[in-house]
């Protein structure tokens, strides 16, 4: 039985380790905001369309992650652009990131924390 216990919690600590390796890079708030003002970066909201309306940062662009993949062709003229990709907790960005490299978008990263990370930093939000 402790080994079982042991073991849960070893995998419970590692998991987010594991999670942050997926999905290409992470930035933090800092890093997000740094790049959105010296490198003009993109900001691509992947959450729902009710989300996005209850508030965003400013300039962010919503594109629900299920039509990424459809719509990425209308991100064509930002990829020489970095893409920061964010949603409410990072699952739907990693995977949006993974689409948008799959089309040819060189230098996408997520932001850690998500949306939540950037209200909880005290960054300018849009409702």
């Amino acid at each position: 039985m402790l080994v079982a216990v042991a073991f849960v919690s070893g995998a419970m600590l590692l998991w987010p380790y594991v999670r942050r390796s997926s999905g290409g890079p992470w930035v933090s708030t800092l890093q997000a905001t740094q790049m959105i003002n010296r490198e003009d970066a993109l900001v691509l909201d992947v959450r729902e369309p009710t989300e996005f309306d209850n508030g965003h940062l400013l300039g962010a662009r919503n594109m629900p992650l299920g039509s990424v993949e459809a719509r990425a062709g209308e991100l064509d003229k930002h990829k020489a652009k970095p893409v920061i990709v964010i949603c409410g907790d990072g699952n739907r960005a990693s995977k949006a990131a993974t689409i948008l490299r799959e089309k040819g978008f060189a230098n996408v990263v997520n932001l850690a924390g998500g949306f939540p990370a950037w209200q909880q930093a005290g960054l300018p939000v849009v409702k």
